[in-house]
This record gives C-alpha cells, sequence and structure tokens, in this order.
C-alpha cells in the first residue's frame, strides 16, 4: 500500500491536499468513495499509469489531506489541485462521493475535464429512493455521530455487498482493504464535529450542458435507485453511454479489477 512518503501534498488555502502523481501522458484523476483515500485504486493506478499521467487524490478530511477548518466545496478543492499541477483537462474517475465530485466539477468547471468515467454516483443532487438504501445512509449517519465506530464499520462494510448480498458472500480481502482506509480517516474525526462541506445544488439542471465524453460503470448487484440514477446521467450529458459488470456491487473496481480497468482503458483510448 502506499504511504505517505510516496505522496505529494499541495498546500491549498485550508492545509495540505495529498495526492500519487504518477506516470506521463494525458491526465487522469481518481477520486474515492466516501471514508477511504486514494488507496481505493490500487489495482487502478498501475494499469492506467503505463499510458497516462495518473492522480490519486486523497479529497479533503479523507486520508492523508486536511480537515476542513472552513467552508469548502470538493470541486473548488480538485480545480485548485489541478490547476496547480496544471493537469487539466484531465478525465475524472470517481467512484461513488468521488462520482460526485468528478460530475459537480464538470459542471462547475467544464474547462478542467475532458471526459468523466463514474461509478456509483453522478452529481451530489442525488437522493435515495430504494427503502434499503435510505436504512443504510439513516444507520451509517446514527452510528458514526454517536461514536459507535463498530456498528458504523459494520454498515459501512456492507455496502461492498450491496443490496442484495450479505458482506460475507465478498472477498475478505476487499472488506480488510477498506476497513483499513475507513478507519484511518475516521480516526481523523470527532464525534459531532462541523460539517464545513458546502455541497452543490441544483446540479441535475445543469447536467444536460456537460458536453465531454461520459462513461457510468456500475455492478448489476448495487442498489437500483444508484442504477438509474447512472442510466439517468449517461442519457442526459449529450455524450454519455453506461456498462454494467456483471456479479459486483458498489465496488466493481475492487471486486473485477481487471474487467474494470479493460473498461476503462478503452474509454481513455477512444478519446
Amino acid at each position: 500500500m502506499t504511504v505517505a512518503s510516496e505522496l505529494s501534498f499541495f498546500a491549498s488555502a485550508d492545509g495540505d491536499i495529498a495526492h500519487l502523481d504518477t506516470g506521463t501522458g494525458d491526465p487522469v484523476v481518481l477520486l474515492h468513495s466516501g471514508y477511504v483515500d486514494h488507496r481505493l485504486f490500487e489495482a487502478q493506478i498501475p494499469a492506467l499509469a503505463a499510458e497516462h499521467r495518473v492522480i490519486a487524490v486523497d479529497v479533503r478530511g479523507h486520508g492523508w489531506t486536511a480537515n476542513a477548518t472552513k467552508p469548502f466545496r470538493w470541486a473548488d478543492d480538485l480545480a485548485d489541485l489541478l490547476r496547480h499541477l496544471d493537469a487539466g483537462p484531465a478525465v475524472l474517475v470517481g467512484v461513488c462521493m468521488g462520482g460526485a465530485i468528478a460530475g459537480d466539477t464538470a459542471i462547475e468547471y467544464p474547462e478542467l475535464v475532458r471526459g468523466l468515467i463514474l461509478s456509483g454516483a453522478s452529481v451530489s443532487d442525488f437522493e435515495y429512493t430504494h427503502e434499503v438504501s435510505r436504512q443504510v445512509v439513516a444507520e451509517s449517519q446514527r452510528t458514526l455521530y454517536s461514536g459507535d465506530i463498530e456498528g458504523w464499520l459494520k454498515v459501512f462494510l456492507g455496502i461492498a455487498g450491496g443490496p442484495f448480498r450479505s458482506p460475507d458472500q465478498v472477498d475478505p480481502r476487499i472488506l480488510d482493504h477498506l476497513r483499513e482506509m475507513a478507519l484511518h480517516t475516521v480516526a481523523k474525526h470527532t464525534p459531532g464535529e462541523r460539517n464545513w462541506h458546502v455541497p452543490m445544488t441544483d446540479t441535475w439542471a445543469r447536467v444536460p450542458k456537460i458536453d465531454v465524453p461520459v462513461l457510468t460503470v456500475n455492478g448489476t448487484l448495487d442498489s437500483p435507485d444508484l442504477l438509474a440514477d447512472a442510466e439517468r446521467f449517461a442519457n442526459t450529458v449529450r455524450n454519455g453511454r453506461s456498462v454494467l459488470v456483471e456479479g459486483t456491487s458498489h465496488y466493481p473496481n475492487l471486486e473485477k479489477p481487471e474487467e474494470f480497468n479493460a473498461i476503462l482503458l478503452d474509454f481513455l483510448r477512444s478519446l
């Protein structure tokens, strides 16, 4: 696994933003899901870096990046980083929360984006409609904000299985990987601390203006509302399509990394 000594740090206006910067060529930016960090993409980084410059970011409040001390938006953080690295326009690859950050950035900073690959998310206006998804979100917030870390971990790891499987049906190495990253990020915070994140609003109304190629990649066993959201996004942008990875849920990049990598590389070579 990556260690802090291998990361670079951008001194933003509110603390350092950690990122891995490797490979050469057209830039590809990897944006992880909530509560983990850039190591979510350990199976993707070497495959992509063989042909591209890969920038894997720890978003604010995660991994080795500073916590917020004032209001912020993740899309603004990413734009500042890309300008600092002279890495735009880039293809943004995001999983779950990272997908929402990618979609928001394409809306807010179109000049910095040349393509989108989204998995398990689209933009930050998303609302869960599937009953199981709503229950998971509510239980996750309840346990985390009460300081019940073990209870929260159980809920968090259940997301890897999706609504149709139990966690014990997922490769335990994947769960261990997610657990290690999640504990590292959660340890940076305290129960009940102020949430400085400012969500973007009215994003769906601006999605039709996204004119870069878009690919959504989702597991067939993920929540139905996430799959519907991916289809809606791909059909709403000017140049979008969606693909499914059979037998996977919220983390197809972890469950079937070779297939996921092939999908990403095919898309990148088409640009």
